[in-house]
């Protein structure tokens, strides 16, 4: 008996997103597949957007591993006064400028860069809210931290998102860091941290 033919992907080869509120809200776009890219659900967006809602707006947000741009899409539909993403990867880059152009947006930046790279050497400005969803098993996370600590990235009261398989007390992040919010959802941890100047 022959195989059935293969069924070509539904989106073809390419996942989708969906913004969850704010100006956008319900828009669907899609971003390329590439390895070790894992979108934050919509469940733990939510989660995270409704801790962050007094933060938010005219924030300044660092999204250094944006990936699908998931978080950096619904920052500025939420408000964020503006918005640098990084990554790596052109055809991730190449896909949120396209939707960019589509919505009009023009608080949004985008740079095809490495994260630790450009963290380290490129003159500092302060955010007001880093998102930090590195690709696991990279050792990224720490170093991200502090360079973002080190080198002058952050506001005086700045947050911090971070995802990671360990359990946000044993990642060793700054100590003037405070632990604000933690949930887990599957293996993840997700957690927003409060920066303290002193």
């Amino acid at each position: 008996m022959a195989n059935p033919p293969v069924r070509p992907s539904a989106h073809g080869g390419k996942g989708q997103l969906r913004i969850i509120g704010g100006e956008w809200r319900s828009r669907r776009f899609a971003f390329p597949d590439a390895d070790g890219l894992r979108p934050t659900p919509d469940r733990v967006r939510e989660t995270l957007f409704n801790w962050l809602m007094p933060y938010l707006s005219g924030a300044r947000v660092l999204d250094p591993f944006t990936g699908s741009g998931a978080l950096y899409l619904e920052a500025l539909s939420r408000g964020a006064g503006m918005a640098l993403a990084l990554d790596t990867n052109a055809n991730a880059i190449a896909s949120l400028r396209k939707h960019l152009d589509t919505l009009n947006c023009g608080n949004g930046q985008l740079l095809q860069s490495d994260a630790l790279r450009y963290l380290e050497t490129q003159a500092a400005t302060p955010f007001d809210l880093v998102f930090l969803d590195p690709p696991f098993n990279k050792n990224l996370l720490l170093p991200a931290c502090e360079l973002l600590e080190g080198k002058g990235w952050l506001a005086e009261r700045a947050w911090i998102y971070t995802e990671s398989e360990a359990a946000p007390s044993a990642l060793g992040l700054p100590a003037n860091w405070r632990l604000h919010r933690e949930k887990k959802a599957g293996k993840v941890y997700y957690a927003l941290w409060e920066r303290n100047a002193a």
